[in-house]
This record gives structure tokens, C-alpha cells and sequence, in this order.
């Protein structure tokens, strides 16, 4: 058993966490004659490992994701998703989404495509909601950093929202609040294209190419902030913002990541610098969850699709769910950290 135990130690702090890069640039530095106690030599080495770090898993993750993608493409989705009813087809849309885009605004379009193909739309909120919030890379990322209990939780209680939010959805009958256009596209059955293992692997190849190019910004972007706080901002101002001295955190780090655009690997350097800078679990976890989930942009794209009452029941229940998960992690987080 301890041998077990070893084993998983190694894959989470050498594989997923990295720790021997965290090193290697670390004695980097020091061989150059740098002090890395220094605040600008600390924020260098951080920002140059978790950029690192997160782009190599980013990459691997894409690729393996977009090659299970290719089995799932819309057309077979859609087919899939049709096969089932009631909480059935919430649940298997929700965990459909943890297979598809890694951001809210990616996610929309093949919502619209759902709903105009005749999909339930309590169904095409599932999967909306789970898309940007449960993908597998935010699994493994979170592993990489909070470990494995808290990442598999996450995942969880995200799925959770998301079948519970498209249910709400779907028993309120809000289907008159979709745009007009996308309801009367009907529904046009396109056979799925069969791919062989070498055209999925160039596909995977493509999306991994693809969605680089997109989010790498954000991953330099959220790193730099990373590094600003993990160096620069004193613990004592995150611990009474964001620590257990204001029983408001969860509300204010989810109302803080709602205007913010980005893709959890831009967010998790982020919630991981505030974390260890004494900021509850479960308040880290809403920012993350809020940025990926309810971004200001993404709102604006699925104002477009439907209409101001459904989107403001749609902000409702994704809000409430973060909240209500991230006070729940706070209230847990001695056991499960």
C-alpha cells in the first residue's frame, strides 16, 4: 500500500505538478548568480514555471481530448442526446460537455446548433453549463495543483449544477424565450462523418494547434497576474478578502470573476496564487468557476440567442450553484485538503 501511495505522490508532484521544473529553473537561476528570495527573481521563476507547466499540459490535454472529440462531433451528439429523456438526457448532456470546448464562447455556438437541431432546452442547458465549467483538462489541472479529492469534487458538483439548472430550465417551459431564430431551423439529420484513427489524429493535431493559438494569451496573462500576487501582495490583504475573515468571500471572488474572459488555464495560475496566499478553497473554486461559467462576453454571445428572461434565470442558477459549492468547500476544506 505504501508503495501505491508513493507511486501517486510521484505522479502528482513530479507528472501533473511538476516539481522538478519548479527546480530546474529555480537552480536556473541561482547558477546565474540571481538570488531567487528576491521578489522580481520569484516572480520570474514562477511565471516562467507555471507558463511551462500549464502549456505542456495544456497541449497534451487538447490533444487527447480533440481525439476523443472526434468520436462526439455535433452531428453524433446530437444523435446520442436524442436517445434519451428527462434528468437521463440532462445527465448525459452535462458529461458530454466535459468533452468539448475548453471556454464559454466556444460552447455557445454548438448550444445554438443543439437547440435549432430540436433538442430539449432544458437538455442544451446542461450541456452549456457543464462545457466551460467540467471539461477533463480542468480534472487534470486541478489534480496538478489542489490534488486529487478536490479536483474529482469539483468536477462533481459541477456536473451537479449543470443537470439541476437544465432540469429548472426544462420544467419552467422556457422555450418562448429562445430567439426565433434558432426554433424554426428544425431539425436536419446530417450523417456523422466516420474518421480513420490517422484523420482523428490529425484532427486532434488541428484543435490542439487551434485552441493554443487562443488561450495562450490568456495563459501568459493569467500567470503574470499569478505571479503578482503569489510575490508581491501580502498574505494578510488576501486573508481578509478572500480568507476566512469575510464570510462574504465566496459572493465577492464569484462577482469578481463574472466580467473577466478567460479559459480555466488562464484562470487556475490565478485561483492557485490566491490559494496559497491564504484564500478559502471554496472561494478560489467560485472565481474559477464564475470566470469559465458567466464571463461578461460569453453573455453577451448568448444574449443573442435568447431572450433577457431566460438569460437572467440562466445567470440565477449558475450563480446560486457557485455560491452554494463554494461555501460548501469552505465548510469542508479541512477534510478534503
Amino acid at each position: 500500500m505504501s508503495t501505491i501511495k508513493v507511486i501517486w505522490d510521484f505522479f502528482l508532484n513530479q507528472i501533473l505538478g511538476m516539481k522538478w521544473l519548479n527546480e530546474l529553473i529555480g537552480n536556473g537561476l541561482s547558477a546565474s548568480g540571481l538570488d531567487i528570495s528576491n521578489r522580481w527573481i520569484g516572480s520570474i521563476q514562477f511565471f516562467v514555471y507555471d507558463v511551462i507547466k500549464i502549456t505542456i499540459l495544456l497541449c497534451f490535454l487538447i490533444f487527447v481530448i480533440s481525439y476523443i472529440q472526434s468520436y462526439f462531433l455535433p452531428e453524433r451528439s446530437k444523435k446520442i442526446l436524442g436517445r434519451f429523456h428527462g434528468i437521463g438526457a440532462n445527465t448525459i448532456a452535462a458529461l458530454l460537455g466535459t468533452v468539448t470546448p475548453f471556454c464559454s464562447c466556444s460552447s455557445i455556438p454548438l448550444f445554438i446548433g443543439f437547440t435549432s437541431a430540436g433538442l430539449p432546452l432544458g437538455v442544451t442547458f446542461s450541456f452549456l453549463i457543464s462545457s466551460p465549467m467540467v471539461d477533463l483538462g480542468s480534472l487534470v489541472l486541478l489534480m496538478s495543483i489542489f490534488g486529487v479529492e478536490v479536483a474529482v469534487i469539483y468536477v462533481i458538483v459541477g456536473l451537479i449544477i449543470a443537470i439541476i439548472g437544465g432540469t429548472i430550465i426544462e420544467k419552467l417551459h422556457m422555450e418562448k424565450y429562445v430567439e426565433s431564430f434558432i426554433l424554426p431551423a428544425g431539425s436536419v439529420d446530417i450523417e456523422p462523418p466516420e474518421f480513420t484513427r490517422r484523420e482523428r489524429l490529425t484532427y486532434a493535431k488541428e484543435q490542439m494547434i487551434s485552441t493554443f493559438k487562443k488561450v495562450f494569451p490568456y495563459i501568459l496573462i493569467g500567470v503574470g497576474i499569478g505571479a503578482l500576487i503569489h510575490n508581491w501582495i501580502p498574505e494578510e490583504w488576501i486573508v481578509t478578502v478572500l480568507g476566512s475573515k469575510n464570510p462574504f468571500g465566496v459572493i465577492l471572488a464569484t462577482l469578481i470573476g463574472i466580467p473577466i474572459y478567460a479559459d480555466i488555464f488562464g484562470t487556475i495560475p490565478i485561483a492557485e496564487a490566491l490559494f496559497f496566499k491564504g484564500a478559502k478553497l471554496g472561494t478560489v473554486l467560485s472565481f474559477i468557476m464564475a470566470v469559465t461559467t458567466l464571463s461578461l462576453p460569453s453573455m453577451i454571445m448568448l444574449r443573442k440567442a435568447v431572450k433577457p428572461r431566460l438569460l437572467a434565470l440562466f445567470i440565477a442558477i449558475c450563480t446560486a450553484g457557485i455560491v452554494i459549492v463554494g461555501y460548501l468547500f469552505n465548510v469542508f476544506q479541512t477534510i478534503i485538503v
